[in-house]
């Protein structure tokens, strides 16, 4: 089976869309059944696919496309020229904002999440527009449609109209040999040494998103929790710089407790394991997600959570993590300083956490995604033999 990737959406590598690529691609390589693999990839992006040079073919793409507008024109133009050119079978796209309309071969989606039917302002009014009307008319078009979760799958029934039948909810998996609970004092030397942190502290990894990502009323219940406290916590922030993020740093520079909060920005791979190590409590309170990487991976390696439980969240964190309602700052305040106090109830959340984490593999989810692979192939096949015989009736 010959499959393309499209893998433009990665943002350089510093996204959740970019986690989800580069370990699908590493886990179907290492499918018994492994697929005949063309990556399509951004030039700037080529060396982040190293692992996979031998064992797939890369078409490097030029840089003059990447900015989103220039991406959708090229994705339906230049890309379904390509999947004819490399004879391809199968042409998946893991992105909603990048589905094809041409039809060169079986199309399979991706859908992380629906995010501009929740979260008013999620992104800018042209963003939201493509979002909840051409790629509705879009998601009809491919023969297959993978959901990163069920409440994401619900999502493009109800929202999308696309019929069920269409749609497989495969869980993301997580990667057991980098996210795992390893020595916490080497951790701790880590962070001090390289970050400059120290404990104990609360770490939220996302990128610098408001409002989506609610850094802001996290800030502010900080700020009520260091007032009523006077402890020695601090509070650290794992991402880049995204859409609003000068309300974020503006809410950090008008903090009481400002020295109290650090950014870190982007935070490499090989420090993310380790800064979940080291990290005392682990808070993601996002007005909404189609699945959550970060909650997971800082269970997987020993660190209590506390998260919200909106979209996907209470269905990947099930009853492993203390949650919260995002939109309640007492709330939120209530919770880090019960966190704080209770090394017991820490201790419980990361035995809970451990166990729940095991459950999220990226060999099972490789393994699901072929079935969808073969299911869209069928589904090609039989549409075009409905055609050709449509046809002779016609003549």
């Amino acid at each position: 089976m010959k499959v393309g990737l499209s893998t433009s959406v990665i943002q350089h590598g510093q996204s959740g869309v970019a986690q989800y690529v580069f370990a699908l691609v590493a886990a179907l390589l290492r499918h018994p059944a492994r697929p005949d693999l063309t990556l399509f990839v951004l030039e700037e992006d080529v060396p982040l696919f190293h692992f996979a040079r031998e064992n797939s073919r890369i078409v490097p793409v030029s840089e003059r496309v990447r900015s989103p507008v220039k991406n959708i024109l090229w994705h339906q133009t230049v890309l379904p020229l390509l999947a004819r050119d490399h004879r391809l079978d199968i042409l998946h796209v893991p992105s909603y904002r990048r589905m094809l309309w041409p039809r060169p071969c079986a199309l399979v989606t991706t859908i992380h999440d629906l995010a501009p039917f929740h979260v008013a302002g999620k992104y800018d009014w042209k963003r939201m527009f493509y979002g909840r009307v051409v790629a509705r008319s879009l998601a009809h078009r491919q023969d297959r449609i993978i959901a990163v979760s069920q409440n994401t799958g619900t999502d493009i029934q109800n929202f999308f109209r696309v019929p069920a039948e269409k749609v497989s909810v495969i869980h993301n998996g997580l990667d057991h040999t980098r996210f795992a609970a390893d020595s916490t004092e080497a951790a701790k030397q880590f962070v001090t040494q390289r970050l400059g942190l120290r404990e104990p502290f609360f770490l939220y990894v996302a990128r610098l998103e408001h409002p989506g990502k609610n850094h802001v009323r996290l800030i502010e219940a900080f700020n009520r929790f260091k007032a009523e406290t006077r402890s020695e916590w601090q509070l650290v922030f794992g991402g880049s710089n995204w859409h609003g993020a000068p309300a974020i740093h503006a809410a950090i520079g008008q903090s009481p407790f400002r020295s109290d909060i650090r950014c870190l920005g982007f935070v490499e791979n090989d420090a993310l394991p380790m800064l979940y190590r080291a990290a005392t409590v682990f808070v993601y309170p996002s007005l909404f997600e189609g699945f959550g990487f970060p909650p997971l991976e800082a269970m997987a390696c020993g660190c209590p959570v506390l998260c919200s439980t909106r979209g996907a969240l209470g269905e990947v964190v099930g009853d492993a993590a203390a949650t919260v309602n995002p939109d309640d700052v007492t709330a939120l305040t209530t919770q880090l300083a019960a966190l704080a106090r209770d090394p017991g109830l820490r201790a419980k959340l990361r035995a809970a956490g451990l166990d729940r984490a095991r459950r999220f593999d990226w060999q099972r989810t490789a393994s699901r995604t072929l079935e969808v692979y073969t299911a869209a192939l069928e589904a090609e096949t039989a549409l075009g033999s409905v055609t050709v015989v449509r046809q002779a009736v016609e003549n």
